[in-house]
């Protein structure tokens, strides 16, 4: 059985069925990872469990496409990382960033 093969089938008909384009498919898959890891795990977004989950699933994903494929396709494979690691790295940074914001003045009280 070829994992590799099957999956990229299975990526494609994914890709047909909704007539999404790849990179948009990359930014709900990045999230559909976050939120999925928020509920199972009960982790809040602002701690790095989520985004760490989605970036393994991201290599799993790489991973997958190099050993179909039969060699790291750069250009594409960078750009795959930028579209499922955006948004859920913008939420933890800016959550982040809200926490730090919302202590401060507690401290100063």
């Amino acid at each position: 059985m070829d994992i590799p093969a099957l999956y990229a089938q299975l990526i494609h008909e994914i890709g047909d069925g909704t007539g999404m384009a790849d990179s948009l498919l990359h930014v709900h898959a990045g999230m559909a990872v976050l939120l999925a890891t928020r509920v199972i795990t009960g982790r809040r977004l602002s701690t790095p469990v989520p985004l760490l989950v989605v970036a393994l699933a991201e290599f799993g994903n790489e991973l997958l496409d190099r050993l179909h494929y039969g060699s790291w396709r750069w250009g594409d494979t960078s750009l795959d990382i930028v579209n499922t690691m955006f948004w859920p790295t913008m939420l933890f940074v800016g959550l982040r960033v809200r926490n730090r914001l919302e202590r401060k003045p507690a401290a100063m009280e």
